[in-house]
């Protein structure tokens, strides 16, 4: 009997880990403990003009999306037509913001693949990425007017995401749709 102790503890822990995997969900749906609270306090340049600064004092007032990329990130490539897509409709600022990159790389790759954002906001270190819990760009918050934030995303932003997502919850804000 004391031999198939072993064997018997295999199996439970088989059957565990296929039930957690068969249960873990999308990943890109993670809870955020920053969902329902205010957005992180930060005070960071632009990504264009070192002087220029930006808070969230300086962003409240309407809804806004803040969407972590970098020019080494694949997948913000991949992201890119959705969110000029949904920078173009006009129905919520679009902020990027720039994670750990150099201006130099950042302006080349907007200048290749097109710029949507309505802002530029320059998170060299990362520090404020960190605040914001973002593990790896992409990463996307939709805040509302008062500087909370109500949806998280990770990974690239794609149609559906938009459409689903980020666009009913406007619609909620009462936001106008086009």
């Amino acid at each position: 009997m004391s031999r198939l102790v072993p064997l018997f503890a295999f199996i439970a822990l088989a059957v565990l880990l296929g039930f957690g995997l068969r249960h873990a969900g999308d990943k890109s749906e993670l809870p955020s403990p920053l969902i329902g609270k205010t957005v992180p306090d930060f005070d960071l340049p632009s990504l264009f003009d070192p002087e220029a600064r930006y808070t969230p004092a300086s962003l409240a007032g309407q809804p806004w999306i803040a969407n972590f990329w970098a020019s080494w990130c694949y997948a913000c490539r991949v992201e890119h037509p959705a969110i000029t897509d949904l920078a173009n409709r006009g129905v919520v600022r679009v902020v990027g913001m720039n994670h750990r990159d150099t201006r130099e790389d950042a302006a080349e790759w907007l200048d290749r693949f097109g710029d949507p954002y309505h802002l530029h906001v320059f998170d060299a270190d990362g520090r404020t990425s960190i605040d914001f819990g973002v593990v790896a760009a992409p990463e996307t918050f939709l805040v509302d007017a008062n500087g909370i934030i109500v949806f998280k995303h990770i990974g690239a932003v794609t149609p559906d995401v938009v459409e689903n997502e980020i666009l009913p919850r406007l619609e909620r804000m009462g936001v106008e749709q086009p």
